[in-house]
């Protein structure tokens, strides 16, 4: 019967000679140690005297045993060690286009500010189903429900890994009891007179025509798009001939990176849509001022993207200062939907138009009282032609017949 081999990572006996006879001042260690490939090879280091060669031998062991179980966890390793490789994890599914970055930061955010300060330092061998349990709910009552609930899709992605690494036997978080959210409120939007008041607002006020705020406000409410895919549409999406625009892009603003045009959030999301007639005559007025077609709708002052968070918190300004604080810009998407739901568009048509895989989606959050293509344009149309920003509505275009217009010839 042979002998039986070494655990992977680990070494025999350490045995040490002099090196060159008896009399010299130089010596050497030797042991075996098994790779993590599972072979076992003869590893050796030397030293003035026996002890210190057989120093030198155990600490290039231990660095051999670390290179090997680099990204490896055991049941010692810390739950912030293992928070980290998972980070890395889901940064690579960013890479693949699995991921939006936006879903990183969140990750992350909650990483650094709720569950590391509460198990970081824990062993992943200690945390238990009562240990994650009194984490999240902590996080609920403390925080929200709403934290705690990404918290606990957090802390089950890490243990979820550990159990991967074979560091634990089974995911502690599987039976922690689900985070409910609490009663999601009604969503709301503009009303037809609200939406006159704001847009009237927006376009007497000085700061607000300044940073463009009018007509960004006038096209989300046409278009019912994301603000970060309003900011992200460039005038090669746009075909004014057609009436249309192309939705392919969000931004989003990444660590180490800065702010990136990056795709829609899912496959859904990617649509083309019939422009109502109103918002084509604010666009092409737009572009008869000189915009190259790879230039922002809605450019910064040099040209380029608007961050969505500096755009977000311009907004917060007018909102408050037009008496109209509950607004956020999700409330032009919100009202858009809700234009067409009274339209009697269908929830499909409606989910299409917005960029959504689910129909329920669209149904539970999106649509403020009850459950593409140009019927949607027509009664965006129909909702919004008394608020067309500086006098386009109805229709009517402005500009000269000189300029090109994307999607012309």
């Amino acid at each position: 019967m042979g002998r039986k081999p070494l655990p992977l990572g680990s070494s025999g006996l350490i045995r040490t000679e002099p090196v060159g006879g008896k009399g010299t001042n130089r010596f050497r260690a030797r042991a075996y140690y098994r790779d993590f490939d599972g072979v076992t090879r003869l590893v050796e280091a030397s030293g003035r005297t026996s002890t210190q060669a057989s120093q030198a031998l155990r600490t290039k062991l231990q660095q051999r045993s670390q290179a090997g179980r680099r990204g490896d966890l055991t049941g010692m390793s810390r739950f912030a060690e293992a928070a980290d490789l998972w980070l890395e994890k889901v940064e690579s599914m960013v890479a693949d286009g699995r991921r939006s970055p936006s879903t990183v930061e969140i990750y992350r955010r909650q990483l650094r500010l709720h569950v590391l300060p509460a198990m970081g330092e824990v062993r992943l061998g200690e945390i238990t189903t009562p240990l994650a349990d009194k984490v999240i709910f902590g996080i609920k009552t403390n925080i929200s429900p709403a934290t705690a609930k990404t918290a606990r899709s957090v802390i089950s992605g890490v243990m979820g890994q550990a159990v991967r690494h074979g560091a634990v036997v089974a995911n502690p978080v599987r039976e922690v009891e689900r985070v409910e959210s609490g009663a999601r409120r009604q969503p709301r939007a503009l009303g037809e007179q609200e939406r006159v008041q704001l847009l009237t607002w927006l376009v007497d006020d000085a700061k607000a025509r300044r940073r463009d705020l009018p007509e960004l406000v006038f096209f989300m409410l046409a278009t019912g798009v994301r603000i970060g895919e309003a900011l992200a549409t460039v005038w090669s999406d746009v075909d004014l001939q057609a009436g249309t625009v192309h939705v392919t892009s969000t931004l989003v603003r990444v660590r180490g990176e800065g702010l990136l045009r990056k795709g829609t959030k899912t496959s859904a999301g990617e649509r083309l849509l019939d422009l109502p007639p109103s918002a084509v005559a604010v666009l092409q007025r737009r572009f008869m001022t000189g915009a190259r077609l790879d230039q922002p709708l809605f450019p910064d002052i040099f040209g380029g993207f608007r961050d969505p968070a500096n755009v977000r918190r311009e907004l917060r300004e007018a909102r408050e200062a037009a008496g109209m604080p509950w607004v956020t810009s999700h409330t032009f998407r919100k009202t858009a939907a809700t234009i067409l739901d009274e339209a009697a568009l269908s929830a499909r048509l409606i989910a299409d138009h917005l960029g959504h895989s689910r129909i329920s989606m669209t149904q539970d959050v999106y649509l403020a009282r009850r459950s593409v293509g140009s019927p949607a344009a027509l009664a965006l149309e129909a909702g919004l032609r008394d608020i067309a920003p500086l006098g386009v509505s109805n229709g009517k275009t402005m500009g000269n017949d000189e300029g090109q217009v994307p999607g012309g010839t």
